[in-house]
């Protein structure tokens, strides 16, 4: 279960790491560089004695120093789980010992334990990964990235190209993939790189590589009292870890991606957007994404060569990340969609459902009328604003903003939705305008619903980005008139219905 000579130590943490309780009943999960033991209210993490081409625990010393990097690193966003680093001596009689005298054999760090079920890759598993919750993670991860030193000295191009290195490095030593395809892939990985290298260096020069949490998936983030907790970060190397802020969402973004998870993805991607404004960046996470792909690719056919009873899953799960990495290098073509319509036409769940499937991974940036001017004022997007901000030279303002926002992030390369009202023709005229100034495809949406549904969803919100009230909607009812150049699209229907309905419409069908 441990590295080389490790036995021992794991069966005396056993029986002194966890006071109380029956050692029979400690459980272990291990990893291909850790040994966990959990039981009781606790867990101590072991690591393996493990020399491999990107980390080496081969020593206690080692061993250590990562123990002690480990707990100041994750005490970032998890310090109600992260307790201590435990020395494992060896005592004066020959038995093992913690936080004693005597020379250094091992160290563990000992956390809080907390429910498997709260762990987000069982929860994903489990369909429980509301939107909510989503939402409130992406939070989390912008306030952590905001609040990390910037490295001004790393080149950005620099790093990602090291990231590569050690990609090709270890595929090089598998037989999970022929020679030549692994040839080929990393020649598509060294063009992507080459391509995104000015953006990646301008994006260094500018303060976005910094010191992160480096090993950002669902399995490395836990509901701790009910908030999205991120854990267990990159600790044994400084460098790997020390990356565009977009690398590290990446990963996230790649793993919800690839358990068929995209409606989250783009979620995620979005409201951390709302939070921090990345958008010059867009251009890169199809290929940060692939990177993340490709590094697990490489860790499953490590695993695999290890042989053992999960060899035959660990190459079914090399060549799906394999796979997954260079279709996430194929180019998808931009274009912009505006979903307009009366408040309760579902505008906003219809922009939510389409835009994962709208230019490259992951998904269409959303610019929300509504999300824009609670942003103008300041204000969380749950608060309801005063009527005084919804004068029309405060409208002005806002559609200024999110045509502008949308014509920028077209110009980018990468997919639009806009999302707001549109019920005056020159709105309509300004969006569709936009998209040509940038060049791409253009799909204007306008969502119906009889006025007795409009008026019934807009009665029931709460904790809304729209502020619209049974009121509003009634002007908006007596002053409407359908704007036939867009392509109508009934709302009554489920939201499986006619998002699907909305996707034949933008594709021409």
């Amino acid at each position: 279960m441990g590295g080389e000579g490790q036995d021992e130590t794991i069966d005396f943490l056993r029986h002194a790491a966890f006071e109380g309780v029956d050692p029979g009943a400690v459980e272990t999960v291990t990893t291909h560089i850790s040994a966990v033991l959990i039981g009781g209210d606790r867990a101590v993490k072991l690591k393996r004695a493990v020399r491999l081409g990107y980390v080496d625990f081969s020593t206690p010393e080692r061993r250590l120093a990562a123990c002690e990097r480990e707990l100041e690193l994750n005490r970032r966003t998890a310090p109600a789980l992260y307790r201590r680093a435990r020395r494992i001596v060896r005592g004066p009689t020959g038995a093992l010992a913690l936080d004693s005298e005597g020379p250094l054999v091992d160290a563990v760090v000992e956390m809080a334990r907390f429910e498997g079920e709260g762990l987000f890759d069982q929860m994903a598993i489990d369909g429980t990964l509301t939107a909510s919750l989503m939402t409130r993670l992406a939070r989390h991860i912008a306030a952590f990235h905001v609040r990390l030193p910037a490295d001004h000295g790393a080149k950005g191009a620099a790093v990602m190209a090291a990231v590569l290195d050690i990609n090709e490095g270890a595929l090089s030593t598998t037989t999970v993939f022929p020679a030549d395809e692994v040839a080929a892939f990393n020649r598509r990985f060294r063009a992507a790189l080459a391509a995104h290298g000015p953006l990646l260096d301008r994006r260094g020069e500018a303060g976005k590589v910094r010191r992160c949490h480096g090993d950002l998936h669902l399995r490395n983030i836990c509901l701790v009292d009910g908030e999205p907790t991120l854990f267990d970060c990159l600790e044994f190397d400084e460098a790997m870890a020390t990356t565009d802020i977009l690398y590290d969402l990446a990963f996230l973004l790649m793993d919800l991606w690839h358990r068929g998870l995209e409606e989250a993805a783009n979620l995620v991607l979005n409201r951390y957007l709302d939070e921090i404004d990345e958008s010059d960046g867009l251009p890169l996470l199809p290929f940060l994404m692939a990177v993340r792909a490709a590094v697990r690719a490489h860790v499953s056919a490590t695993r695999a060569a290890e042989g053992g009873a999960g060899a035959a899953g660990a190459i079914g799960e090399a060549r799906a990340y394999f796979d997954l990495a260079l279709d996430l290098l194929e180019p998808r073509a931009p274009r912009l969609v505006a979903v307009g319509g009366l408040s309760g036409s579902g505008k906003s769940t219809v922009a939510a459902a389409i835009s994962p499937e709208i230019g490259p991974p992951p998904g269409a940036r959303i610019v929300s009328s509504d999300r824009l001017r609670k942003r103008l004022f300041a204000v969380p997007v749950e608060t309801r604003l005063p009527v005084e901000c919804y004068t029309a030279d405060v409208s002005q303002r806002v559609y200024d903003e999110m045509i502008g926002s949308a014509e920028r992030i077209a110009r980018l390369g990468h997919g639009v939705v806009a999302d707001g009202v549109f019920d005056r023709a020159s709105e309509r005229r300004r969006i569709a305008a936009a998209a040509a100034v940038a060049g791409v495809p253009f799909t204007g949406l306008w969502l119906t619903a009889p006025t007795e549904r409009l008026l019934e969803r807009v009665a029931r919100r709460t904790g809304d980005a729209s502020d619209a009230t049974t009121d509003v909607v009634r002007e908006q009812v007596a002053r409407a008139r359908e704007p036939v150049e867009w392509r109508v699209l009934p709302s009554e229907a489920s939201i499986e219905i006619v998002a699907e309905r909305a996707r034949r419409l933008i594709d021409g069908l």
